[in-house]
């Protein structure tokens, strides 16, 4: 018996794929059980992308907190996305152990901790440290959400159940922008990062006491002895081209946008394109609205084929590579407000296409690793991320002027290091695609 990799579910996997481990239905059943199972779970990632974007409309006031220039702003945004890449194998490896309700409870821990300690946070060295505690809770949210819509939902709506949760967790970003932004004017530093860190409680309560990680009857996760070895786990993952496939795809598509929403884009456009806090924030709502439409519109498409993967993938790199060129190379130091407006839609898209990425990471593996895998796949993105965020911040210190200040024309050539990831991964995914 054989199985088309492209489009096999993780039941079809089960059934072709010999092995020990945990029994699951052929189809799961979905419904209002499911829906209400993914809604807990996805409250946990909506709260953990809160705290992931707070940096980035707080990049101003913590360099006057801190007393750092840029390079040691972006220090604090790349340890947080280091950390979040670096636990994903094994959060992956937890999941698929341990089951991902209780890894959900201990991302809710650190991320309130992580915030909390960063919202009385005076100096450079305990803020760093905080931000990654944070990262560290954070890395636990995604994968385990995904993990619990697996075990609910049909093989066919996993697709849009993903794209679904990136809305959700878009709305995270929306709450940052609009709401986090405004407190920290009002409210301050201090106050405003702690009310954010004593969110998790309700959420925490929500879990432990309502989230049901699969079906009546169906094992969350394998018997102690019957579960394989970390090492084979990994190695196992990683040999699977669909996996690397998926890694790199995740990697070429999130970290535009990533980096732009999660540090560069509020200092960008106040100190680079010479608008207020709050004509930036504004724009920066059209990238949140870009990733909550096309979620929609990529989790309907892509539910309806997996042939759609790659096209999507290549038009959403060729869209946002010929869009940055445009702002990059426009006559003058300011772009005109309608290009900015067409980069930040464009930029909306990366989100939604970097899932594909985490969907052939769960197409070509069997249920007992798809955590692990998954992990792998979703490390790409962050990795991006963090060179992105680095690169940038190390050239605009070196572009400064000699009273520190970043000119329009320092953030025109630091931004060119997009075209360096952006290059290298689509080479890479033009090479595995040959392979899967």
């Amino acid at each position: 018996m054989t199985v088309d990799p492209e489009t096999a579910s993780p039941a079809a996997a089960r059934a072709v794929v010999p092995g020990q481990r945990a029994p699951l239905p052929v189809t799961p059943p979905g419904g209002r059980a499911a829906w209400f199972a993914w809604w807990i779970g996805v409250s946990v990632y909506v709260l953990a992308v809160i705290h992931r974007t707070s940096l980035g409309v707080a990049g101003i006031d913590a360099v006057e907190r801190f007393g750092i220039g840029a390079s040691a702003l972006s220090t604090f945004a790349v340890l947080q996305v280091l950390v979040y890449a670096a636990m994903q194998i094994p959060v992956g490896l937890l999941v698929d152990r341990f089951g991902p309700r209780r890894v959900l409870l201990t991302g809710i821990l650190l991320l309130s901790l992580g915030q909390l300690a960063f919202a009385f946070s005076t100096s450079f060295g305990p803020a760093l440290v905080s931000r990654a505690v944070l990262g560290c809770g954070d890395a636990m949210t995604f994968i385990s959400v995904l993990r619990i819509s697996a075990r609910w939902f049909p093989a066919a709506k996993n697709p849009l159940i993903a794209q679904l949760t990136g809305l959700a967790g878009m709305g995270g970003n929306l709450i940052t922008t609009v709401v986090l932004a405004q407190a920290l004017h009002r409210q301050g530093w201090t106050a405003s990062f702690a009310f954010v860190a004593l969110l998790g409680i309700g959420v925490f309560a929500l879990v432990a006491l309502l989230l049901r990680e699969a079906p009546a009857g169906v094992a969350v996760v394998p018997a102690a002895g019957r579960r394989p070895a970390v090492r084979s786990q990994i190695r196992d993952a990683w040999r699977e081209p669909g996996t690397r496939l998926g890694m790199w795809v995740h990697f070429t598509t999130a970290f535009p946008g990533a980096a732009f929403g999660l540090l560069w884009g509020m200092p960008y456009l106040v100190e680079g394109q010479g608008m207020t806090r709050g004509e930036a924030g504004g724009l920066l709502t059209v990238l949140v609205g870009g990733n909550m439409v096309f979620a929609l519109l990529l989790g309907r498409v892509l539910s309806r084929s997996a042939r759609a993967r790659m096209p999507i993938t290549l038009t959403v790199i060729a869209a946002t590579a010929v869009s940055w060129a445009a702002v990059l190379s426009w006559p003058g130091a300011h772009p005109p407000l309608w290009l900015l407006l067409i980069l930040l839609v464009v930029m909306g898209t990366n989100g939604p296409a970097s899932l594909v990425g985490l969907d052939y990471a769960r197409s070509h593996n069997p249920p007992e690793r798809l955590g692990t895998a998954s992990g792998i796949a979703n490390m790409g993105g962050f990795i991006g991320t963090v060179i992105t965020l680095f690169g940038v911040g190390l050239l605009l210190d070196t572009l400064a002027g000699a009273d520190g200040v970043h000119s329009a024309e320092a953030y025109r050539w630091a931004l060119c290091w997009l075209f360096v990831p952006l290059g290298v991964g689509t080479g890479m995914i033009l090479r595995l695609r040959r392979q899967v």
